[in-house]
C-alpha cells in the first residue's frame, strides 16, 4: 500500500493520527485521498489544508471532492494520457464499485511511455521483438527476419511491375533513372503520413471522422506534391537536360505529373493502413516501417510507369 486515505466522517485530529500509523508503510506522500465508510472514492485533501484547519473539524467539510482517477479495467495508455492532460503526478485507481484500490505515480508512467517508446522505434524499424544489442544471435535473427522477407517480396514484385514496361528501355531508357527517386519519395512521404497518424492514436489526439483526415492529408500531399513538382521542372530545365541523354521538358513534365500522384497515392495509404490497424485491434506502429515503404515502393514504381506510357505512348 503506497497511499495514505481518511474517512470524510472523520474529524482533523483523529486524521493525523491515522496518516502517522499508515505513513510507517508509504514511501511517498503525495496526497491524501478521502473515502467514505465503503472505501469508496471521494475527493482528495491537501497537506497544507490538513494542517491549517481546526482539529476538530470534520474532513467532509474541507476536503475537494473535484479528482481526477482512473478505473482497473483502463489500460495502460488511458492512464498515460490522462495523467498527461492533467498534469498529474500521481493517479488513484478504482474499482468497478469506485472503491479505492491503489494509485499510479509519474514515476510508472514514465517507465511504460519509455518501454512503448522503445517497442514503437523497433517496430518502425522492421524489427517484430524486444530485443537489445547483446541478445543472441537467434533471438535477433528472429525479430529482423521477418520484415525483411517481406522486403525482399516486396522487391520482387517491384521487379515484375518494371519488366511490364521492359519496352520502354529501348526508347525512354533515361526514365529509369527517375525510377529510385520516385520509390524513395513514396516511401518517404508514406513514413512521414504515418509516423502522424500513429503518434496522434498514441497520445490521443487524433479525433474525428477517418474522412476528413484523408481529405486533410490530400490537401497536404497535393501542396507538397506540387512544390517538388515545379522545383523538379526547374532542375529538369537548367541541369538534367544537359547531362541526361533524351531527357527534354515532356519527360519531366512526365516525372513531376507522377511525382506529385505518386506523392499523393503514398500519403493516402500511410494515413489509411494506421487507421485501419487500430480499428482492429492491432498495433498500428507495425504500419510505419518496411510495410509502408515496401508497398508505396511497388504502386509508386507502377503508377510513375503508367503515366509514362500514357504521356509519352510507349
Amino acid at each position: 500500500k503506497e497511499y495514505i486515505k481518511v474517512n470524510e466522517n472523520w474529524n482533523v485530529l483523529r486524521s493525523v493520527a491515522e496518516m502517522r500509523k499508515q505513513a510507517e508503510e508509504v514511501e511517498k506522500v503525495h496526497t491524501i485521498y478521502v473515502v467514505d465508510d465503503d472505501d469508496r472514492l471521494k475527493g482528495r485533501l491537501s497537506l497544507k489544508k490538513l494542517l491549517t484547519t481546526s482539529t476538530k473539524t470534520p474532513i467532509k467539510e474541507v476536503y475537494n471532492p473535484n479528482i481526477h482517477y482512473v478505473s482497473v479495467n483502463d489500460s495502460a495508455d488511458e492512464v498515460a494520457r490522462m495523467m498527461q492532460k492533467y498534469d498529474l503526478f500521481v493517479i488513484p485507481v478504482v474499482d468497478e464499485l469506485g472503491t479505492l484500490v491503489g494509485q499510479i505515480t509519474i514515476d510508472d508512467v514514465v517507465d511504460y511511455i519509455k518501454e512503448e517508446a522503445e517497442k514503437d522505434y523497433q517496430m518502425a524499424a522492421g524489427i517484430s521483438e524486444d530485443v537489445e544489442a547483446n541478445d543472441k544471435i537467434s533471438q535477433q535473427m528472429r525479430a529482423r527476419l521477418p520484415w525483411l522477407i517481406v522486403a525482399l517480396i516486396g522487391g520482387f514484385i517491384s521487379v515484375v511491375v518494371l519488366s511490364g514496361f521492359g519496352n520502354a528501355m529501348n526508347q525512354y531508357g533515361t526514365l529509369f533513372f527517375f525510377t529510385p527517386l520516385i520509390a524513395a519519395t513514396a516511401g518517404n512521404v508514406g513514413v512521414q503520413s504515418s509516423a502522424i497518424v500513429v503518434q496522434g492514436l498514441a497520445n490521443g489526439t487524433l479525433t474525428g471522422s477517418i474522412w476528413k483526415r484523408l481529405l486533410k492529408e490530400i490537401s497536404l500531399s497535393l501542396l507538397n506534391g506540387l512544390i517538388l513538382a515545379v522545383i523538379l521542372l526547374l532542375i529538369g530545365k537548367f541541369l538534367l537536360g544537359h547531362i541526361l541523354t533524351g531527357f527534354d521538358m515532356k519527360m519531366a513534365l512526365t516525372v513531376a505529373i507522377s511525382l506529385v500522384t505518386v506523392i499523393m497515392m503514398a500519403s493516402l495509404i500511410g494515413t489509411f493502413i494506421p487507421l485501419f490497424l487500430h480499428k482492429q485491434g492491432i498495433d498500428p506502429a507495425v504500419a510505419t516501417g518496411p510495410f509502408i515503404t515496401t508497398s508505396n515502393d511497388i504502386f509508386g514504381i507502377y503508377i510513375f510507369f503508367t503515366i509514362a506510357k500514357l504521356i509519352l505512348g510507349f
